[in-house]
């Protein structure tokens, strides 16, 4: 029995397909389990992260648990319980950001990394880069404008497909020999945001304006979906990756045999998104 968490989510609910195509018997964490539709197979149960006793029912009878971080987590609370429910091992999606500097992002992701190896139980850490889906932000002044708005035009970024991600957590979760690894993962090329909003204006067949808001103004579009901390904290990666090189990470390669997907594949797969409905 393996249980995911955030199995409403872009990466668990893929995993949860992933696992259920396997044949693996899945129990998916959601507060809402009455809402979900899943796949044959899966099972819903309902917990809450952010209350860790809430997610005690659900670790019973698991084997493998795959945690999906979320904002203001007890996580050493939610891994006792998993261990006491005798959960053997433990599969946590991280973040490429580790092992880097002191930002909050980093911060918040090392805490993770720490509590589940001071468990005791093994664990595999998959450490994704900046999500392709993050560009979902843009769809709509896409559809409305023809525009996005972005204020750093050079931060080179090397964004992963979250079906890559998830194929690789579900890999790691299927797999007691990947107990101990970190696998870093990454889309198949560096792009800058001007490199995304043209490729994105190739798979729509029409042309996209890219517009540089001032670092304020960036700033206050960014903390109206995310708390403050979090707004400037993603503003000082990109401030970070700005001039420089996005290196390519072998993660997906190592685990999955394959390439990685890349954006135009990704922005294809979207494009509904981007849009106009009288399109």
């Amino acid at each position: 029995m393996i249980l995911v968490t955030g199995a409403t989510g872009r990466i668990g609910g893929r995993v949860v397909r992933e696992l259920t195509a396997a044949g693996a018997a899945v129990r998916a964490l959601t507060r809402r389990p009455g809402d979900v539709r899943l796949p044959g197979g899966a099972v819903a149960v309902r917990g809450d992260l952010r209350v860790a006793e809430s997610v005690a029912p659900a670790f019973e009878g698991v084997e493998v648990a795959h945690l999906c971080p979320v904002p203001g987590w007890p996580v050493a609370d939610l891994l006792a319980y998993a261990r006491k429910a005798g959960v053997r091992r433990i599969v946590l999606l991280s973040s490429a950001s580790l092992p880097g500097g002191p930002g909050l992002i980093e911060r918040q992701h090392r805490a993770n990394e720490d509590a589940v190896r001071a468990s005791g139980m093994p664990w595999t850490f998959v450490r994704p880069t900046a999500f392709m889906a993050n560009d979902l932000s843009w769809a709509s002044t896409i559809r409305a404008e023809g525009t996005v708005y972005d204020a750093f035009p050079d931060a080179s970024l090397a964004p992963v497909d979250e079906h890559d991600v998830a194929a690789v957590a579900a890999a790691a979760l299927l797999d007691d020999d990947r107990a101990g690894h970190t696998y870093e993962l990454s889309g198949p090329e560096p792009l800058t945001t001007v490199d995304r909003v043209a490729i994105l204006g190739e798979v729509l067949g029409r042309p996209l304006r890219l517009t540089v808001p001032s670092p304020q103004e960036f700033r206050t579009t960014l903390a109206a979906a995310h708390p403050p901390a979090v707004a400037d904290a993603m503003i000082d990666v990109l401030a970070a990756a700005t001039g420089t090189t996005a290196p390519i990470l072998p993660g997906i390669q190592q685990v999955t045999g394959r390439p990685p997907g890349g954006y135009a594949e990704w922005a294809a797969r979207h494009s509904g998104h981007f849009r106009r409905k009288d399109a």
